[in-house]
């Protein structure tokens, strides 16, 4: 995709540079802006509560800088470039967990969330970009879909902890076992048309069962859903455009009836509570 492509995100499968699983808020209004950055928190306003967690690659690639800068204030930062040739930028770190010439895996730790900068005065965020090869800094995109500018609350699918998915218009390279994780076995399993399956694992480690929705093909993207409600508490729900899947959603459910369900385009399935032991 050109440059030009109206500014679009161009790359190698980004997910969220965040740990599988949790979610954060991002807003792309600071003052320091110029375009598509994006400042994350885990929730808005949250004074210096994020300072030291975890930050990790957002796809697979060469650091190509790793030090504290002083003339644009992005303090700590770790810059990473892609197979394509594009860029993803981290800034404000509290500490640099990565040097320069180091390949990184999609998933793996860079640097912990921080507030350093030599020109302002900040609480503790993530300030992120993702830049094309000729450095345009173009709108993010996390899990084949874009970001929604200026703000949205978004959870990590960046559960592979291997290289970038490949760009495959066939088969899906995500199983529901991988994207529940390690320890999760799978209890039921409905179809959703022809476009995929959504899954019921639990892990006997936890007690927690978790749903993921994961498309057979994986061209482009398509809406589709994930929920989990546990009897007597709120429904979880994961929606949106995605590529791969949707999910995971976890909840501890030991000896509880569970509800589960989910959707690809129009095919949908709702379970009644069931699989309580």
């Amino acid at each position: 995709m050109a440059d030009a492509a109206a500014g679009r995100s161009v790359g190698p499968g980004f997910q969220l540079p965040f740990p599988c699983g949790e979610t954060w808020v991002g807003s792309s209004g600071s003052f320091a802006h110029t375009g598509n950055e994006i400042d994350f928190n885990g929730s808005a306003n949250d004074g210096n509560k994020d300072l030291g967690r975890t930050v990790v690659a957002a796809a697979a690639g060469t650091v190509v800088t790793s030090a504290y800068q002083t003339s644009n204030g992005f303090g700590n930062l770790v810059k990473i470039r892609h197979s394509d040739g594009s860029t993803t930028l981290y800034a404000h770190l509290n500490a640099r967990s990565v040097g320069q010439g180091a390949s990184v895996k999609q998933g793996q730790k860079i640097g912990t969330v921080g507030h350093s900068s030599a020109k302002y005065n900040l609480v503790a965020h993530l300030h992120y970009e993702q830049r094309s090869s000729s450095g345009k800094n173009v709108k993010t995109s996390f899990n084949g879909a874009t970001f929604k500018y200026p703000g949205q609350k978004i959870t990590s699918k960046n559960c592979g902890g291997g290289a970038a998915p490949p760009k495959s218009t066939s088969a899906n390279p995500y199983t529901a076992a991988k994207v529940c994780g390690a320890g999760f076995g799978q209890v039921d399993s409905a179809p959703l048309g022809s476009q995929g399956r959504v899954y019921l694992m639990y892990s006997s480690a936890t007690g927690q069962n978790c749903v993921a929705t994961v498309r057979n093909s994986v061209s482009g993207t398509v809406a589709a859903s994930a929920y989990l409600e546990v009897r007597g508490k709120a429904r979880q729900t994961d929606s949106g455009k995605f590529q791969y899947y949707a999910g995971p959603v976890r909840a501890k459910a030991v000896r509880t009836c569970v509800k589960w369900g989910g959707s690809i385009g129009s095919a949908r399935y709702d379970s009644p509570f069931e699989h309580c032991g």
